[in-house]
């Protein structure tokens, strides 16, 4: 599997503010790329360069093996991008928004009226086309910020943060859309999010902290290098679970033990077999590993 998005030794200073500092990593074509930080760790300066509404101070980018210092206008035309906020113009109706959109890629005509009716239907916004967008709710108004995205079929989608404060409905509709097309046309999806269970979806993760990376790996690598697993045991009794001389939590009507690694907690199972009639292993969470490698919680968008 290719690169498809490649980033070496980026650098961007706004003053004395080092928003970007000797960043690098590389995206495969198809898969899903979760990039983590805190707001303000440079996730957006990152992604304005890669869509060339920034220019960066150094470094090297390279996009579908395209230089992007020499290929601007190529690359993109082949992402689609989905900011924070939305890009919609309020006053006109969905179908007047699209319409132009689709013109700016000479997208006209009876190829227009095939798209936006193959858009429409995949992410259920049929009956909101003769709307005003700003009439539209949170969920709708996403659903057409995907759309507009989507219009031209780019090779690589990126969403930054598309799903905060979204109902877990509307969510669920985005990935299921998202999923289909990662499937059957081998799209990229480059992904900013504060859900940590959309990160751990993912196929790759990145995490930045005040512009640099603090850690890289699939969700499973990082998972076994930051956090431990959970044993959870249930109808015991505390003496029996003090007796195991390993740190634990009561939580509700079990108990929650801490170990390094599935190994310990292998062993420990085996030497105490009375005790664990009825438990459950789990991994750490990407919250875990969030908090390990970056010293911060990420709740929504906010620092802890």
């Amino acid at each position: 599997m290719k690169n498809i998005i490649e980033i070496n030794h980026l650098n961007k200073s706004f003053g004395e503010i080092k928003a970007i500092q000797d960043l690098s990593f590389c995206v495969k074509e198809g898969e899903l790329f979760a990039f983590l930080g805190i707001n303000g760790a440079g996730k957006s300066t990152t992604i304005n360069i890669i869509c060339g509404q920034l220019l960066k101070d150094s470094g090297h980018i390279v996009i579908d093996e395209q230089d992007l210092d020499k290929n601007a206008y190529t690359i993109k035309s082949e992402l689609g991008v989905v900011f924070q906020s939305s890009a919609l113009d309020s006053s006109l109706s969905v179908y007047d928004n699209l319409e132009s959109r689709a013109a700016l890629y000479g997208i006209i005509g009876i190829p227009f009226k095939k798209r936006i009716a193959e858009l429409a239907k995949i992410l259920e916004f049929e009956d909101l086309l003769k709307r005003t967008v700003g009439k539209l709710s949170g969920g709708q108004r996403r659903r057409i910020d995907i759309a507009r995205a989507l219009f031209h079929k780019p090779k690589i989608l990126i969403l930054d943060e598309p799903t905060t404060g979204l109902d877990p409905q509307t969510r669920k509709t985005l990935w299921s859309v998202i999923s289909n097309l990662r499937k059957n046309e081998n799209m990229t999806v480059f992904l900013t999010t504060h859900y940590m269970e959309e990160a751990s979806e993912a196929d790759y993760v990145v995490i930045i902290d005040s512009g640099k990376v603090s850690a890289k790996g699939t969700p499973l690598e990082l998972k076994n290098t930051y956090t431990g697993d959970y044993i959870t045991i249930y109808g015991a009794k505390e003496k029996d679970i003090k007796s195991l001389g390993i740190e634990y939590e009561q939580i509700k009507d079990a108990y929650r033990l801490s170990v390094p690694n599935t190994k310990v907690a292998t062993e420990l199972i085996i030497k105490n077999p009375d005790v664990f009639n009825d438990y459950e292993i789990t991994k750490g969470k990407m919250d875990d590993v969030f908090l390990a490698v970056t010293g911060k919680a990420l709740v929504g968008g906010a620092e802890k």
